[in-house]
């Protein structure tokens, strides 16, 4: 992998950030519980508590100063094939404390063991909890932005598209970072020749095979399984993606966030030079809007 098309700034981060098979079964396995029993650090004035809802594991930041009654509902990534709420620590609590705002981040099953749509059921069911508990968390149902990175960013986006198809309460907004949208860039062996960094076209396929065994790939895949297949993207809500332009959803990201205007959404396109996929510390230099 070629480090100089990475920022600068942004290379030592880069090199020490592990890039795990995802082919490997065994691999798999050691990330899902080291991600499960990681440490994480502690920010001031910011309670976080883990709660077990209808057997989905939510992760819950609560400032210790609200500033207002909106709410985030945030979805981890890790390629649809592993990951946790608390490698996300540092995320949700900061915005929980900039923001004065409660984050509430959710657990998910993942692919292969557990495919489409098991996640996106996992996600729409914590979604339902929080509306039926927002009241105790201190948050207005309707003032909450759902957000996600990566195979979270693909998952919310994917949620999005079925609450406004369902009706009732709506999100206010859409908070995407690098979102893992579109199974035909997984396709596209073209993509496999360039090694991106952190995640590539060979793990990107092990992802989308195993959350669309069968499918992926072809005129098959079922309604909010990939967000990107959606063609007709009215009514939903203002969105915000911010990508790096040298990973590899560049291309469908732009193309969604594209299409998102088209159809009359409100967007912000922040595009990060020489980010990697999944460094938040180059895509986090742009500040959320506020719930």
């Amino acid at each position: 992998m070629d480090l100089t098309k990475v920022d600068p700034a942004l290379r030592d981060a880069t090199r020490k950030l592990p890039v795990p098979d995802a082919s490997k079964t065994l691999m798999r396995t050691v990330i899902r519980l080291a991600t499960r029993v990681m440490r994480v650090p502690k920010t001031e004035t910011v309670t976080v508590s883990t709660i077990k809802a209808d057997g989905i594991r939510l992760r819950i930041y609560t400032p210790d100063t609200r500033q207002n009654d909106g709410g985030l509902f945030w979805i981890h990534g890790g390629g649809l094939l592993y990951g946790d709420a608390r490698q996300d620590e540092v995320l949700c609590a900061q915005t929980a404390r900039d923001l004065g705002i409660t984050v509430v981040s959710a657990n998910y099953r993942f692919a292969p063991d557990h495919p489409f749509p098991a996640a996106h059921d996992d996600v729409r069911a914590a979604w339902r909890w929080v509306q039926d508990h927002a009241s105790e968390l201190g948050v207005d149902r309707t003032r909450i932005v759902i957000g996600g990175e990566s195979a979270g960013g693909g998952l919310a986006a994917a949620l999005v598209q079925r609450l406004h198809d369902d009706g009732g309460v709506q999100p206010i907004g859409q908070w995407l970072f690098a979102p893992m949208i579109d199974d035909r860039t997984a396709a596209d062996t073209s993509l496999d020749d360039i090694d991106h960094w952190i995640w590539n076209n060979r793990a990107n396929r092990v992802g989308w095979s195993g959350y669309l065994p069968g499918t992926s790939g072809t005129d098959d895949v079922p309604a909010y399984a990939a967000a990107a297949r959606r063609t007709d993207l009215t009514g939903l809500p203002p969105t915000y993606i911010a990508v790096g332009d040298i990973e590899l959803f560049y291309a469908e990201d732009i193309d969604y966030a594209s299409r998102l205007e088209e159809a009359g959404v409100p967007t912000t396109l922040d595009v990060i030079p020489g980010a990697p996929h999944g460094l938040r510390t180059g895509l986090a230099t742009a500040n959320p809007r506020q719930p």
